[in-house]
């Protein structure tokens, strides 16, 4: 099995700067998506930077969980397109796009932060979803067709991210799973054919 030099990357990358910033609370404080930080200091790294933080082992193992599983088949799809530096500055983007929002919507709350990896690796799962729709996951041990899950993940956050209350940034899912979608077929237009054949032929 193939499973992607820079897909393991990211994954050591992001465990090794988690791991660090879970002992050193500077470190978690510095690199953490905090708005004002951002609009009054031009701390412009922490659009980036809070992709590699996570609040604790559970968070991050879940998010590398799921980038170890899709990211290399992604990293695989993409790689005669763009290649695995170009795999790489995708993830990297998917983290900035997916959180942009967020970081407008909140630009003068001082009472606002978000961390995690999660718009980026559903930017990456739902890439995934849109070349293959039928693949099975398993949610909760249970087997349920990609497209399923995608579409119950999406009505789900949409749902959350009006509610909030639970201090997980839903809409960083949302745009990272839209990100992935479009920069998919940006890059390889068939692929909404080739999706549509799919989807009208299920296969499991």
């Amino acid at each position: 099995m193939n499973f992607g030099p820079v897909t393991l990357f990211l994954i050591a990358v992001t465990v090794l700067v988690s791991w660090q910033a879970f002992e050193k609370p500077k470190l978690l404080g510095r690199l953490i998506l905090w708005p004002p930080a951002i609009d009054r200091h031009k701390q412009y790294d922490r659009l980036i930077g809070h992709g590699f933080i996570h609040a604790d082992w559970q968070h991050l193992i879940f998010n590398m969980i799921t980038l170890f599983f899709f990211g290399a088949g992604i990293e695989r799809a993409f790689a005669p397109y763009i290649g695995p530096v170009g795999f790489l500055l995708f993830y990297v983007s998917a983290i900035l796009v997916a959180i942009l929002p967020t970081y407008l919507r909140h630009r003068h709350d001082p009472n606002y932060r978000s961390l995690g990896a999660s718009g980026a690796v559903s930017a990456v799962l739902f890439a995934s979803i849109l070349i293959n729709p039928w693949q099975l996951l398993l949610v909760l041990f249970i087997p349920m067709p990609a497209i399923i899950f995608g579409i119950c993940y999406i009505g789900y956050s949409i749902w959350m991210d009006k509610r909030g209350g639970d201090n997980i940034n839903h809409s960083a899912h949302l745009w990272g799973a839209g990100y992935g979608m479009l920069f998919t077929v940006i890059m390889e237009p068939r692929i909404i054919g080739v999706f549509l054949d799919r989807l009208m032929s299920p296969s499991f």
